[in-house]
């Protein structure tokens, strides 16, 4: 056991509203599903936004839809992205020639490389930017990667494990996900104002032969969990902090509430 692990969703927050005490250094990922509607708020969080392949077609598209007073060229101007990397097999000619006629957007064709996802590169490249020292205190908010197609779905979730030593986020409008390694022991700091009360805990990868909480309404008391047995789904939050510790690795999902 490696220690203590905290988390928090602070993202969900304003950055004026954040006092949390897990302080890290945002990216965001746009991958090819719907934008949630706090999409904007994560972009104000993030140091670095990256859209996957067609993930540039949702911020052209419907980036302006959550500023239906401004006139849309400029929202679509202001809200560029840093990159957009994958295979390019989804963005669309005029969304790729708006960015590309765009200062500070590179666009990185990775058509060649068929064997990894395009969260997956896009993981990647963030990790590649950001230096050493920094990368215990990154976190990587994938937005779009939850819904649509089950295999692209699973594949996402793959990334988690692939990229263990990174903390990863998949965001939709209805729930978060990320990977408690089984070897740190995970404090978990709840924003009841914008997550909760439905929260789940899933081994991945294999069993798990003993998982204990705290500060949820049906605790774990050394409880094996397995596929084909028992899994903590449609648990509740009973308090402002839950605690885990496992021998496997879990996926920790809980609802967002309607921002």
């Amino acid at each position: 056991m490696e220690g203590l692990m905290s988390h928090s969703s602070n993202f969900l927050l304003p950055p004026s509203d954040n006092n949390s005490s897990v302080s890290l250094k945002y990216a965001l990922v746009i991958l090819n599903q719907n934008l949630p509607k706090f999409t904007p708020l994560l972009w104000d969080h993030a140091h670095i936004r990256v859209c996957a392949d067609g993930g540039a077609n949702r911020v052209f598209d419907e980036m302006p839809l959550c500023f239906p007073k401004l006139n849309p060229s400029n929202v679509r101007t202001r809200y560029k992205p840093d990159a957009i990397k994958g295979d390019m097999d989804s963005i669309r000619t005029e969304v790729r020639d708006f960015y590309a006629k765009l200062q500070g957007t590179k666009i990185i064709d990775e058509s060649e490389d068929q064997d990894t996802t395009d969260l997956h590169k896009c993981v990647a490249y963030i990790r590649d930017l950001t230096p050493d020292t920094d990368k215990s205190e990154l976190c990587i908010l994938a937005v779009g990667a939850l819904g649509g197609r089950f295999d692209h779905e699973m594949g996402n979730i793959n990334v988690l494990c692939r990229f263990s030593n990174t903390r990863v986020i998949l965001l939709s409008d209805d729930c978060l996900i990320h990977l408690l390694p089984k070897n740190h022991s995970h404090k978990i700091f709840i924003q009841s104002s914008v997550e909760g009360p439905h929260c789940g805990l899933v081994p991945i990868g294999m069993p798990s032969g003993s998982s204990t909480t705290t500060g949820l309404k049906w605790d774990l008391n050394e409880t094996e969990m397995r596929f084909g047995g028992l899994v903590s789904t449609s648990n509740i939050i009973k308090g402002d902090i839950v605690t885990v510790q496992s021998d496997s690795d879990l996926l920790w999902t809980i609802s967002i509430k309607k921002l």
